[in-house]
């Protein structure tokens, strides 16, 4: 019977006076009771326009008429069809900008949690299955993949399905790329990550971790040593500061060092041999996902936090769940302010900002912010996170020759992938710039679609 219930089934979580002390997940996930009575409220439209907002056009009816039957596993291989990575995506998509926008339950109520049930039967798969996918037999094809992030491991999960040897080259020790450096485990655990990762190894994918592509080894090494094609998924790694006055001090950090230090090297914890500095107020620059990262990050390890931001809430790039978890852990938000100094003898000890306000709007309809004269105030603090954006790394440029970049850096490709270069693929954050994992993971699998029509094109 279906559930015309106009509200989501609620996610169990945390209580945030408890989380906000610990790193462990916020989301606890759906019961199968309540994963099956939210399935029922998709209508199974004729139309799918959830399919149509979805970057991986996973076929989203399809999988949650599985869900609604208590057929987890058939929903499981459904997904997996288009999206190598579901249980990531479950947890970090912006379903609510994506696939749930377009659901017509959210015409006159919330839309399904189309997001939560990809969560719930990837977490499913993961608990009770019993072996790993069979690797498919090789095609006699090799592919390197340059990055082990969201777009990296698509492109190798879905050239790997078809048959291809796959080697997936990794700067750092360990694979996942913003998913693990990035994304902190209370939003997305690290054994999430590598579960979804085990997957693909179970596929064939071959990942080799410490080595730096254009330094480590060049782009036309590969090709050399029987590579067909290369795919660069190398991300957007490179932080961005203001450059203001007091960036140099002690305690300023990016919000990478900041969160790949919390994520990678567990410097939160009491025991840890590379300790971050425990700040008693942390001011936190930036208004996106990776900013209420660092916020609720530093939080953790006991920090008061303001977070500053120079338009208003509602422009807020975050997504409106992490902006929600956030306050309710007790980050204080600054809105329509600007940092313009930070002051400190050898490190931090206060920051000024400028008050702004909102111009009318210009020809795009943006507005923009605008200082307002003689407004600055300070705020005490012993720590700031500088959270305004990344792009991508300029040592992938040096790595062969033909590859053309544009002027911020990002490598120049056309829809499906294809660079100057012949035979190599981009896509993800090393193109667009900083964006969301479900679009580098798009970015990724249409790159293989290409790849492969490429390799068995010149084969045939």
């Amino acid at each position: 019977m279906a559930n015309m219930s106009p509200k989501k089934n609620e996610m169990p979580q945390q209580d945030p006076h408890i989380r906000c002390k610990n790193f462990d997940e916020v989301a606890l996930g759906y019961s199968a009771e309540q994963a099956i009575d939210e399935a029922k409220r998709c209508l199974n439209c004729k139309t799918r326009p959830c399919v149509a907002g979805c970057p991986v056009a996973v076929k989203i009816p399809e999988f949650i008429a599985c869900v609604a039957e208590g057929d987890f596993e058939g929903a499981y291989k459904i997904i997996t069809d288009t999206n190598s990575l579901p249980a990531v995506c479950g947890r970090v998509c912006p379903q609510e900008s994506q696939c749930e926008s377009k659901c017509v339950r959210g015409i006159k109520g919330e839309p399904v949690g189309i997001g939560r049930l990809e969560r719930f039967v990837a977490d499913y798969h993961m608990k009770n299955k019993t072996e790993h996918t069979a690797r498919p037999e090789s095609n006699g094809h090799k592919v390197a993949i340059v990055g082990a992030g969201p777009s990296g491991l698509s492109c190798a999960g879905f050239l790997a399905a078809k048959g291809y040897d796959v080697t997936v080259f990794e700067a750092l020790h360990v694979a996942g790329g913003v998913l693990s450096y990035g994304i902190p485990e209370f939003r997305l655990p690290g054994e999430v990550v590598k579960s979804e990762i085990d997957e693909l190894r179970a596929l064939g994918v071959e990942i080799r971790t410490n080595i730096i592509i254009g330094k480590t080894i060049m782009i036309d090494e590969l090709f050399e040593e029987g590579y067909e094609a290369v795919f660069i998924g190398s991300g957007a790694g490179l932080p961005k500061f203001m450059k203001i006055p007091g960036e140099n001090l002690n305690n300023v950090y990016s919000a990478n060092e900041f969160l790949t230090r919390i994520n990678l090297m567990g410097a939160y914890r009491d025991d840890s041999k590379t300790p971050i500095f425990h700040a008693k107020h942390a001011v936190v620059v930036g208004g996106g996902n990776v900013a209420m990262d660092a916020a609720r990050s530093a939080r953790r390890t006991g920090a008061e936090v303001t977070l500053v931001y120079r338009r208003t809430e509602n422009e807020l790039p975050a997504r409106k769940e992490e902006v929600e978890h956030a306050m309710e852990e007790g980050v204080k938000f600054e809105f329509l302010t600007s940092p313009i100094e930070i002051h400190g003898d050898g490190k931090v000890e206060y920051i000024t900002c400028d008050r702004m306000r909102l111009s009318d709007p210009d020809e795009s309809g943006r507005r923009r912010p605008v200082v307002i004269e003689n407004s600055e105030f300070d705020i005490a603090c012993d720590c700031v996170i500088m959270a305004i954006g990344t792009s991508p790394n300029p040592l992938i440029a040096s790595a062969t020759d033909g590859l053309d970049t544009q002027s911020w850096g990002g490598i120049v490709a056309d829809d499906v992938g294809k660079t100057s270069r012949d035979m190599v693929w981009a896509g993800g954050d090393a193109v667009t710039g900083a964006a969301t994992v479900i679009l580098a993971m798009g970015a990724g699998k249409t790159a293989a679609e290409e790849i492969d029509r490429a390799i068995m094109g010149k084969n045939q």
